[in-house]
């Protein structure tokens, strides 16, 4: 069985002490975030406004030393706006690149531009890649879609389909600080003055992190865990819709992910589940009868954690 040789481990730690210089609390949401991000997934923040969302993305990227650039999505937003497109100059149409064409792109209030534009994300999350006009382009190999969402505004959004919540790796609902950090965040206000976070790593440390999430081991019985988890969700009498095998796939990588940050040459059974509940959480479609009673994706993920035998 493969050992790691700590360098992940190093990197992440020393990225997380740059990004908390700047975030306070959210320990558990920080390390499925960066877990995520050191297995090549996309990331999708859910919560209100002000608990520091946009600041975690920023962060992040500078302590990456990654291109940051940030889309505010707003109902008039184009797909244009987004990946770009040709414009005419002199006798001949040239594309000019949209922000998309970076390492982590930051989508600010995802759920606020129309369906179409949502949409011209789809292939970029996928593929690494946008076509326009027949023609594709290659994105960096780091390209990287932090978003985030208000999942408490009814009026003025357009709900994520199916297909784009898939797309993201982990669903991390990020809520308010307790009264200790609430205090620690005013004393932070008070003494700094302009952005503290330092580049710590570089892109090719994130690559290499992403190759070494893939070469930790994961036993079979432990993918039969995996499977097990995502079938539960199909079988659920609250659920209409369950998780897909692209889900499968993404709870294995941030399992690994999660045991690389452990020090772990493998993937125990506690990886798995903690790594379920940011992973199914957004994928799992409740029948209209079961959101009438109240029931939450949270607690069909919470039940297959407590329901499906351990290996």
């Amino acid at each position: 069985m493969r050992q790691t040789d700590g360098a992940v481990t190093t990197v992440y730690e020393r990225v997380l002490r740059e990004v908390q210089r700047v975030v306070v609390g959210l320990h558990r949401e920080l390390r499925v975030v960066l877990a995520a991000v050191l297995a090549g997934g996309h990331v999708l923040l859910e919560g209100p406004p002000g608990v520091a969302k946009t600041t975690m993305a920023r962060a992040i990227a500078s302590a990456l030393d990654l291109e940051f650039r940030r889309v505010q999505f707003t109902p008039d937003l184009l797909p244009g706006d987004v990946i770009g497109g040709y414009v005419y100059r002199g006798v001949e149409f040239v594309f000019e690149r949209g922000p998309v064409f970076t390492d982590l792109l930051l989508v600010d209030e995802i759920n606020r531009a129309s369906p179409k534009v949502q949409s011209a994300l789809l292939e970029a999350m996928q593929e690494r890649q946008v076509t326009v006009w027949g023609r594709s382009f290659r994105l960096p190999e780091t390209f990287t879609v932090l978003a985030t969402m208000n999942p408490f505004e009814s009026e003025g959004v357009y709900p994520l389909s199916e297909a784009q919540l898939d797309r993201f790796m982990v669903s991390v609902p990020v809520y308010y600080l307790g009264v200790e950090d609430m205090v620690r965040v005013l004393d932070m206000v008070d003494r700094v003055e302009e952005w503290p976070v330092e580049p710590v790593a570089g892109r090719e440390d994130l690559l290499r992190a992403r190759r070494e999430v893939r070469m930790v081991h994961v036993d079979r019985n432990v993918k039969y865990y995996i499977a097990l988890f995502v079938d539960y969700t199909r079988r659920s009498p609250h659920v209409a819709l369950g998780a897909s095998p692209r889900a499968a796939v993404a709870l294995m990588r941030v399992s690994q992910a999660l045991a690389l940050i452990d020090g772990r040459g493998y993937v125990e059974p506690d990886h798995v589940r903690e790594a379920a509940r940011y992973v199914l959480r957004h994928r799992v479609v409740l029948k209209p009868e079961a959101r009438l009673a109240g029931v939450k994706p949270d607690e069909v993920v919470e039940e297959a954690i407590s329901k499906v035998p351990v290996p």
